[in-house]
């Protein structure tokens, strides 16, 4: 439409201008020329005219003060004697210029008439009539070159939206689809949508999310397996006990004991799995105390007075090595369970007769304590695990002693909420150590 519209204005006003300024210019000389007559006469604009140089106008008429027509160049149907009643003839007479044109049936009509004065009287009128057909015919073809311009345009723009459209349509189902059907649950699918456009973008991060996703939901899954296994072990030991005393007959006081002593110690595991799993729930959920500088030292004491019967009645030593002015951003009970965890570690898989050595130091803006023990070790292969959620190296031998598998999860997540690092390795000389490292606080820091 603009193409169609503006440029055709803007010629049909550049051939009206044109013929205004020709059309004026050419009536304004003839008056001019018949300016030094007193009166006119059809005799003397005759003569007058005959000198007036050629101007390619179709029509000159040449009144006199009362609009009765003394001259015309039209070659038939001469109105010589008549009076011109045209309003062009008539605002001439009246001394003003006037000029009208318009486009129609294919010819620019222009007419133009101007007053003949003689010591300053309007004495007549010059009227000039032009039919152009010649530049209405070269605008014509103009507009048909336009229109044929804009259906070649409006082909290709409607071949190109058509072709984007079905693209970007294709790349937005396929992200739909594999939208839909994460939320379906197939945390496997995929995006495919090929290009760097903003489309391929948000696929790439789609299919982050659903790698995420796809490992969350993993993670929950085998959690949860692991979880229902770990709680049936105990669940299911208490059934059986409980079914031993009730369907024994005349079963013995002491035998009866026993049994409710085993029961009582699954009872105990069962508290200790409930607890470890609502201890990793709130680290999941960042539901953590407001963390305060704590001197990791009287800490770490406390906790290996308690372990000290434990290690007496294994017949283990339990010794340590620590530093002054470890302090860490955290709080009192995180430093107590994640050392309780480790030595408890150390102190299981220690050999009867073994040794746990706790070590704690500064050291380059960190706070570093090490647990070491003296037993079989941890394969290659189970160093990368050791911290996972129910992983365990030796799972009857981690039952036996009462392990949950979740207190070294424990400890990683506790560690890392608080900006430190923990890593599992084996001693050159046999044994494992387990190395937390925490970033040195100050006394004068602030609550984070």
């Amino acid at each position: 439409m603009l193409m169609n519209t503006y440029p055709l204005l803007v010629s049909e006003d550049l051939v009206f201008r044109s013929k205004q300024s020709t059309m004026q210019d050419s009536v304004t000389v003839i008056a001019s020329s018949l300016a030094g007559l007193e009166t006119l006469t059809e005799e003397n604009v005759k003569q007058a005219m005959a000198v007036v140089e050629e101007t390619g106008i179709s029509r000159i008429l040449v009144t006199d003060e009362s609009g009765r027509i003394l001259y015309d160049t039209r070659e038939t149907g001469s109105s010589v004697g008549e009076y011109a009643v045209y309003t062009e003839v008539v605002l001439a007479l009246t001394g003003n210029d006037a000029f009208s044109i318009s486009y129609q049936g294919g010819a620019f009509r222009s007419r133009s008439a101007a007053p003949v004065l003689y010591q300053n009287q309007v004495i007549g009128a010059v009227y000039a009539y032009e039919y152009d057909t010649e530049q209405a015919s070269l605008l014509k073809g103009f507009q048909s070159n336009l229109r044929n311009i804009s259906l070649l345009i409006a082909a290709v723009v409607l071949v190109l939206s058509a072709v984007l459209s079905r693209a970007l349509t294709r790349q937005i189902s396929e992200l739909l689809s594999a939208i839909r059907s994460v939320r379906e649950g197939a945390y496997g699918r995929r995006a495919v949508v090929r290009g760097r456009d903003e489309l391929a973008e948000i696929s790439q991060e789609f299919n982050s999310l659903t790698d995420r996703l796809q490992k969350t939901e993993e993670a929950r899954r085998r959690f949860v397996s692991d979880a229902s296994h770990e709680l049936k072990t105990p669940l299911a030991a208490i059934q059986l006990l409980t079914d031993s005393i009730l369907q024994t007959e005349n079963i013995d006081p002491a035998t009866t004991k026993e049994f409710v002593a085993d029961i009582g110690q699954e009872a105990q595991r069962l508290t200790r799995i409930t607890e470890d799993l609502l201890q990793l729930t709130r680290l999941d959920s960042g539901l953590m105390q407001q963390a305060t500088v704590v001197d990791v030292l009287p800490v770490l004491q406390q906790v290996l007075r308690m372990m000290e019967l434990v290690a007496t009645e294994r017949d283990i030593t339990l010794t340590y090595e620590a530093g002054e002015g470890c302090l860490v951003c955290s709080t009192r009970d995180e430093l107590h369970q994640v050392i309780y965890n480790l030595v408890d570690n150390a102190i299981k898989y220690s050999g009867t007769g073994g040794r746990t050595q706790v070590k704690l130091f500064c050291r380059e803006s960190r706070v570093t304590l090490a647990v070491e023990d003296d037993g079989v070790g941890i394969p290659e292969e189970d160093l990368p695990k050791v911290f996972d959620r129910f992983y365990r190296v030796d799972k009857a031998r981690s039952r036996a002693a009462g392990g949950t598998g979740l207190g070294l999860a424990i400890v990683r997540d506790t560690v890392e909420r608080r900006g430190g690092t923990v890593e599992a390795d084996n001693r050159p000389e046999g044994g494992a150590v387990f190395t937390v490292r925490w970033p040195l606080a100050r006394r004068e820091e602030e609550t984070p």
